[in-house]
């Protein structure tokens, strides 16, 4: 039976570091979330990382904007907290409107503001093997592993997900700790005869049960960063315990990936506040 990756209490011990280097800083980190339109699951999320920054002592600030909200009228928002010396981190809520450009918006965040990652300059800074700020999820995926002292090296890693949200980051991050990645989408070939590869698979399709039994491979670590609504409960995209009887680990869906995010995102905001504040 695997060894599950216990997203909650690594979540905890690193939140409570986050606190203390808080409180040793000259000003309070700021973060600063933006919400564009009234996705329920969106407004959730929002709120849990107003609530995580509270318990951090951070100072917080949420910006909700109604769907309708035109691309110009947003980026003043951005603008208006690049300005903000109370501000450390930026974040947007994703998904946004159809109408807004992601890269426009992620473009028009201070680089030293982006506590989400996603900025050309940032993602650059990733593919050159520079890990200044890293999207929280994949970056929370990596220090999950890590604290379970899994290593890297040589190891076959299989992501099912090429976004620039997941799959992207996640595969530069891989790949600067010398595995060997294979990157599946939507429109991948027999995604089990990758699976099946893996010493490390990462999904994130947001598709409940997709990785079954038998396209994992005996031993292997599986991490499940899907999060879907199914019967009224919270569902990952690995189908739990079938999968966790052949791998060696595994993360649960909730209590896996979904606490390292949150908890990464503070230590982004920490790191971006303790950098803008020693100037």
């Amino acid at each position: 039976m695997a060894i599950i990756l216990d997203g909650r209490t690594v979540a905890l011990k690193i939140r409570a570091d986050v606190k203390v280097k808080a409180s040793r800083l000259s000003a309070k980190p700021g973060l600063a979330a933006i919400l564009v339109g009234d996705d329920p699951a969106s407004k959730l999320y929002v709120e849990m990382k107003e609530k995580a920054c509270d318990e951090a002592g951070f100072y917080s600030q949420k910006i909700i904007l109604p769907e309708h909200t035109s691309q110009e009228d947003l980026l003043y928002h951005i603008d208006t907290l690049n300005m903000d010396d109370r501000i450390h981190g930026i974040l947007v809520q994703l998904p946004l409107p159809k109408h807004i450009s992601p890269h426009a918006l992620f473009s028009s965040i201070d680089k030293d503001k982006d506590v989400d990652g996603f900025s050309p300059y940032n993602m650059g800074e990733l593919m050159a093997g520079k890990e200044t700020l890293v999207a929280a999820t994949p970056k929370g995926v990596v220090r999950l592993l890590e604290e379970y002292k899994i290593p890297f090296i040589g190891k076959e890693v299989v992501i099912a997900n090429h976004s620039t949200v997941v799959g992207k980051p996640l595969a530069m991050l891989f790949l600067n700790r010398q595995a060997t990645v294979t990157v599946c989408h939507v429109n991948t070939k027999d995604l089990a005869s990758h699976t099946r590869q893996a010493d490390i698979l990462v999904s994130a399709t947001g598709v409940p049960n997709l990785i079954r039994a038998g396209m994992v491979k005996d031993g292997a670590v599986v991490v499940d960063v899907g999060i879907n609504k199914q019967d009224g409960t919270t569902a990952g995209d690995v189908d739990f315990e079938p999968v966790s009887k052949k791998a060696s680990y595994i993360s649960p869906v909730p209590g896996g990936v979904g606490p390292m995010t949150i908890a990464m995102l503070l230590e982004n905001t920490l790191q971006a506040a303790s950098r803008i504040l020693s100037r």
